[in-house]
């Protein structure tokens, strides 16, 4: 069981624009002709920031042609959210605010052996590696720039090193990076 980050960025380091657009990625490649497929299969339970849910809720017709379903995940997933958040119906939520460290038990236990995928953002995903519980960063690096936006990781990152465990090239506008964690001995 692995607490992975599995996300795209721009070349130049942003998930989205500003105003947390998406449109930058769709013409750059297709969930089918990527890892995406057998990533999901071995995922049990979901962490999402608001801003990556709202995107979803704000973007369901686009999310519903892309994957079939308006909510296109099966796992349980845990919302971090400061503020209370309209939910899905249908859909297996747990709305937690505070410190992931407190959720990821949870998460845990209802992976049921299975990993535990950040889904966004990048600050969510800092939280968890501030936290000792960051395993792995699967990113898709797009061959487009933004200029601005949301970072891809708000964190320094020196020291444990991130070990580039494989580079694979996806299509012509896509590469995907994989790095472990190295936790300190």
């Amino acid at each position: 069981m692995k607490t992975q980050y599995y996300t795209a960025t721009s070349l130049d380091g942003f998930l989205a624009t500003e105003d947390d657009s998406l449109e930058w990625l769709f013409p750059l490649g297709d969930l089918e002709h990527s890892s995406y497929p057998a990533f999901i299969a071995e995922v049990g339970a979901l962490a999402m920031g608001s801003a990556t849910y709202e995107w979803i809720l704000r973007n369901g017709e686009a999310v519903a042609a892309e994957t079939g379903s308006a909510w296109p995940y099966t796992q349980p997933a845990w919302v971090f959210s400061s503020r209370e958040l309209p939910a899905v119906e249908g859909a297996d939520l747990h709305f937690v605010s505070g410190d992931v460290r407190e959720a990821h038990a949870a998460m845990q236990a209802a992976a049921g052996g299975k990993n535990i995928w950040v889904v966004g953002g990048g600050d969510l995903a800092g939280q968890f590696y501030d936290a000792g519980l960051l395993d792995e960063l699967i990113v898709q690096v797009g061959s487009a720039t933004l200029g601005k936006g949301k970072p891809l990781f708000p964190r320094r990152v020196l020291s444990p090193v991130l070990r580039l465990t494989s580079a694979q090239q996806m299509g012509a506008g896509m590469a995907e990076l994989r790095y472990t964690v190295e936790k300190p001995a």
